[in-house]
């Protein structure tokens, strides 16, 4: 980004609230383009290519999710913050599995929307310049491309999947932790999020299922670890 200032798409139906997080940004020296639904907001992304997307779940003419699920299908690097007054789990997870980064419920603080922004960013940043593949078992995983390979076959894991697997990866026969990893990952270490992640090991086991050799332990009470037997 270079100094440049952090252009920030933001894709809100609520015109009010749309308004006083441009003019709040701009004022912190963000560049700021707004779309009042998720049609508008496809279209403007491709065309203005911003470093983050902000959108709202709930919208006419295409929600959030469709929105994030056409613009994945080509980029899978622009980070994506989800604003929702939607809290159930599953919507949470759907989001997640679309291949957004972070989600922030409503009603929400400026100061706290500003600093998930630039945690994604710095995040971003940071991943672009150490690209670098764990070998699994017999399974590879990409963590740029958000690969998992086996055999020649591939399947395309969502951000989250990815991110989980790499750090149980990073400490492999060590236990990460579970609230480390609802810290770093949502933003917070509630019961409801920790039901999520434990949906989301249940789909790793699933992917990592053709090598036999490969589990994840759930060490009750602590965390998860992954095992590779010899």
């Amino acid at each position: 980004m270079n100094n440049e200032k952090i252009h920030v798409l933001l894709v809100e139906d609520e015109q009010t609230l749309a308004m006083i997080i441009k003019e709040t940004l701009e004022n912190l020296d963000f560049k700021i383009s707004t779309a009042k639904d998720g049609e508008e907001g496809l279209h403007l992304f491709f065309e203005l290519h911003p470093d983050v997307l902000v959108a709202d779940v709930m919208m006419p003419r295409m929600d959030g999710f469709e929105m994030v699920r056409r613009i994945r299908q080509t980029d899978k690097r622009t980070p994506v913050l989800f604003l929702t007054a939607r809290s159930a789990i599953n919507d949470v997870v759907a989001g997640f599995e679309l291949g957004a980064n972070d989600y922030l419920k409503k009603p929400f603080g400026i100061q706290e929307l500003i600093i998930r922004i630039k945690a994604l960013l710095n995040k971003a940043f940071i991943e672009e310049r150490y690209e670098n593949s764990y070998n699994i078992g017999n399974y590879t995983l990409n963590p740029i491309t958000q690969i998992l390979s086996f055999a020649g076959s591939k399947q395309e894991l969502s951000h989250r999947e990815t991110e989980i697997l790499k750090r149980l990866c990073e400490n492999r026969n060590q236990v990460v932790n579970t609230q480390n990893l609802l810290l770093e990952l949502w933003g917070d270490d509630s019961f409801f999020n920790a039901r999520s992640l434990h949906v989301f090991i249940t789909k790793l086991r699933h992917k990592l299922s053709q090598d036999e050799r490969i589990r994840i332990v759930n060490v009750r009470g602590i965390g998860y670890k992954l095992i590779i037997n010899n």
